[in-house]
């Protein structure tokens, strides 16, 4: 069983102000890393189920079967990922990870509870983590990316005067081809049916952007997205949302494509105003155009900015924004618990990692999106589901 989907973009531009962040970087490299396939390594892993049971004096047959059983078992779980369309990562990058991880608790185990417990007793809590290491691998990859939830929030504006309007905001779609996820989603939508949708970018998986097919099935997933307001949508990440790609994408579908660029909607009596802000990763260029925008709206209307990242936030509260919409952190996508997100690659670190926070008159949410993070990353999430936000807005007196 070897890797599918290798292909990597010709060029992978940078996710700061020119220059490439820790993060990005890593997955750069296991990106060119997922071009290996699992079958050349074979001497790789065996060297490592060597090493991992090098410190069982006694044991060493045993822990080397065991380790080498969940390895062909997180083999297994990987490589059939693409075969049954579920997701289309690399299959070595992750491999090597979990290996490392095995390797790194054997030793761990063996010079701690290997050294004063009963060796059954030793040998039974290793193994007991070594199974329940792969039962989270197939849970974070066959499972939680497309447990797609829908969470419901409610936002007061003090000016409004019309019935309650129901909108609902998509993010981070990173599309790589028909999943059942993807297909989830757009039932959900129909389900819902919103009077206003709201997308904030990343449209394509960062291996997928140059793959003519991923584009041809982004743009028929977008075309399926209505709502009797309309549909607006921002773009994400340079990476990701590339310059040359997305034109090509949005060309002829009925989607609002905010350029840096304000619109109205009006709802009953009420006029409700949208500002989406091309995402560069120039802050100070992105900061500007909020402010050239905000100054187009007049005084105290209801009015949403669209923005993919949540790093606009201290401008939005001094410009009083009500409502800001943002993604791009995917909730962490690998979380742990009671600690929420190893990384967001957002400015702020975990200061707005997820969900709904208040500062001044602004209200932010950062949606945990719907795809996952490509090249050599793992499809998978663990405590992070994809998600759909519904808002309901309102008057202070309904």
């Amino acid at each position: 069983m070897g890797n599918v989907n290798t292909h990597l973009p010709p060029t992978i531009p940078a996710d700061r102000e020119g220059r490439y962040s820790f993060l990005h970087c890593v997955f750069i490299i296991t990106g060119v890393l997922g071009r290996l396939s699992a079958v050349t390594l074979l001497p790789v892993w065996a060297g490592l189920i060597a090493l991992a049971c090098w410190p069982w004096r006694g044991s060493q047959l045993f822990i080397a079967g065991l380790v080498a059983l969940v390895w062909a078992s997180d083999w297994g779980a990987l490589a059939l990922l693409p075969r049954y369309g579920r997701s289309w990562g690399p299959v070595t990058p992750s491999l090597l990870a979990l290996m490392v991880l095995r390797v790194i608790l054997s030793w761990l185990f063996a010079l701690t509870l290997g050294c004063w417990a009963p060796p059954h007793l030793a040998l039974g809590a290793f193994a007991g983590v070594m199974v329940l290491l792969s039962a989270v691998l197939v849970y974070a990859t066959w499972v939680e990316p497309f447990r797609v939830g829908v969470t419901q929030q409610t936002l007061c504006l003090e000016k409004w005067t019309a019935p309650p309007l129901r909108v609902l905001h998509i993010s981070d779609v990173h599309f790589e081809g028909d999943s059942p996820r993807e297909r989830a989603v757009l039932a959900q939508v129909r389900a819902l049916r919103p009077d206003l949708i709201l997308v904030t970018g990343d449209y394509l998986n960062i291996s997928s952007v140059y793959d003519t097919a991923a584009q041809s099935g982004a743009r028929a997933w977008l075309a399926q997205l209505s709502a009797p307001l309309g549909v607006y949508a921002v773009t994400g990440s340079a990476p990701v949302d590339v310059v040359g790609i997305i034109p090509e994408i949005f060309s002829g579908l009925p989607i609002h494509w905010l350029r840096d660029a304000t619109s109205s909607v009006v709802w009953h009596d009420c006029t409700l105003w949208l500002m989406g802000v091309t995402c560069t990763v120039r802050s100070e260029r992105d900061a500007t155009a909020l402010a050239e925008l905000r100054a187009e709206i007049p005084d105290g209307a209801p009015n949403i900015l669209l923005y993919h990242t949540p790093d606009l936030m201290p401008k939005a509260v001094a410009l009083g924004v009500d409502l800001y919409l943002a993604g791009h952190t995917h909730g962490g996508q690998l979380c742990l618990p009671f600690y929420g997100a190893l990384f967001t690659s957002s400015q702020w670190g975990k200061k707005y990692e997820a969900g709904r926070y208040h500062e001044g008159q602004t209200t932010l949410y950062v949606s945990r999106g719907l795809g996952m993070e490509g090249l050599g990353a793992p499809r998978a999430r663990f405590l992070a589901p994809p998600e759909l936000i519904l808002w309901e807005l309102r008057g202070d007196s309904d």
